[in-house]
């Protein structure tokens, strides 16, 4: 008995893999790149944490030697970033932007690609190594954004707005992988990444944030970066110290967002001379002065700063020598103008945490001091990058600190609204023009 009909209502085998075989050209980015995202930002954050030990052996054992050892290493690290990894320099957020805001359909490869992606990751670790004051959310950005843009091109995946949601996706999602931090990263997505181009909250974005996050509680569980503090304080109750928060983030961050922008971006032309002309010197006095600050104070400014903002957030009072947010935000000020491979969110809020432990010390009654600490992480931290929201809500995820959400947020949209008048320009973007595309010339429509 023959049955006619049979192939005219079920699809052959070869037709199944054919829709499976489209199905999965449109959605593996959407799928596969969080994962990989996830588990490099893990990966980035574990042997971040070894780089960390062995800098902290070598201090224990040999603390004279950073005097010969980080002047070489900055400058080695400098060479090595501009000849073989150009584009690896300095966060890696002013990059992602700059393809972000690339009008352009066409994929180009010299700031977000494999190769900037290993350099990137390479780089980082021999700055944490050598005692440089840099984090790894800045890079795990631009390694986030890399992976998704690997994936521009095949598929449906080939106009410039495509291009833009998976640099934006894959930025966002390096956030949250890079200290389990999923609201901060779409909030990021929203405020730093799309100055420009209006944010649409499309699934797959959403998809990808949380994917990442989730391999990364997954793999190392879910955690709060810099530890707890049980302080807590009501925003009526407590104006006086979100206002003087508030306005010493905003004015101390923004003081550190014009210098660097004055020297990196405008510089003027005898600064330019010696910066732009002899760039591996210029890594190595900078690595010099981190390496005297470290002597200064017992390598407490090396690397993020883990370990002492971690210190004086749990604690009730001063524990730190008072001279540490000035050692720390002058470290991370030189390591950012060095130009090495390195990001600024944790050693920032590390600073916000030093200026904090002031600001206790000069008024001792004006609020519990992990609640002074935290308002001035995230003050801090809005100040440098006028991004109040996810600065907040980092500093919340980050410290577990969600009882005091309403006066975080005001102290950070108050440090970003002062910070303002210091640096009008936000930081990320301002360094963005110096990696900033052309506009393409108008000769055709995108490639189908």
């Amino acid at each position: 008995m023959s049955f006619p009909h049979f192939s005219h209502h079920h699809p052959t085998k070869r037709v199944i893999v054919q829709k499976t075989a489209r199905y999965w050209r449109r959605t593996c980015a959407w799928i596969l790149a969080p994962v990989l995202i996830g588990l490099a930002g893990v990966g980035m954050a574990e042997s971040s944490n070894y780089a960390f030990d062995l800098n902290q052996w070598i201090v224990n054992h040999v603390p004279w030697a950073a005097l010969f050892y980080m002047p070489a290493g900055f400058a080695l690290i400098a060479w090595i970033s501009r000849r073989f990894f150009p584009g690896t320099q300095g966060s890696g957020i002013p990059q992602t932007i700059a393809v972000i805001d690339d009008p352009d359909h066409t994929k180009k490869s010299n700031l977000l690609s494999i190769k900037i992606l290993f350099g990137k990751i390479a780089m980082l670790l021999g700055g944490l190594t050598i005692g440089a004051s840099i984090g790894r959310e800045g890079p795990t950005v631009q390694v986030g954004a890399s992976i998704m843009h690997a994936f521009y091109g095949y598929g449906t995946l080939k106009t410039a707005e495509q291009r833009r949601t998976l640099a934006l996706a894959g930025g966002a999602a390096g956030i949250a992988a890079a200290f389990n931090t999923p609201l901060a990263g779409i909030m990021f997505a929203m405020e730093e990444l799309t100055k420009k181009y209006v944010f649409k909250a499309h699934s797959s974005t959403l998809l990808t944030v949380i994917l990442s996050g989730l391999v990364s509680i997954a793999c190392v569980g879910n955690y709060t970066y810099f530890g707890k503090t049980d302080a807590t304080m009501t925003l009526l109750g407590n104006v006086p110290a979100v206002l003087v928060c508030g306005i010493a983030g905003g004015l101390i961050g923004g003081l550190f967002s014009r210098i660097v922008q004055i020297i990196s971006v405008t510089p003027p032309e005898k600064v330019k001379r010696v910066v732009r002309s002899h760039p591996v010197l210029f890594a190595a006095a900078c690595g010099l002065i981190v390496a005297i600050l470290g002597l200064m104070t017992d390598g407490l400014v090396y690397g993020t700063s883990y370990q002492p903002t971690r210190m004086t957030l749990e604690s009730d009072t001063n524990v730190l020598v008072w001279f540490y947010g000035i050692a720390k935000f002058i470290a991370t000020l030189v390591s950012t103008l060095s130009g090495i491979p390195g990001g600024l969110f944790a050693p920032t809020l590390s600073v916000g945490a030093g200026i904090g432990d002031n600001i206790f010390a000069l008024f001792p009654g004006l609020a519990p001091h992990g609640a002074v600490i935290i308002l001035v992480m995230a003050a801090y931290l809005s100040g440098v990058t006028r991004s109040p929201l996810t600065s907040f809500i980092i500093t919340m995820e980050m410290t577990g600190s969600s009882h005091m959400l309403f006066s975080l947020m005001t102290a950070a949209l108050l440090a970003s609204y002062v910070s303002k008048f210091v640096s009008p320009v936000p930081l990320y973007h301002a360094l963005a023009k110096n990696f900033e595309y052309p506009e393409p010339k108008k000769s055709g429509s995108a490639p189908s």
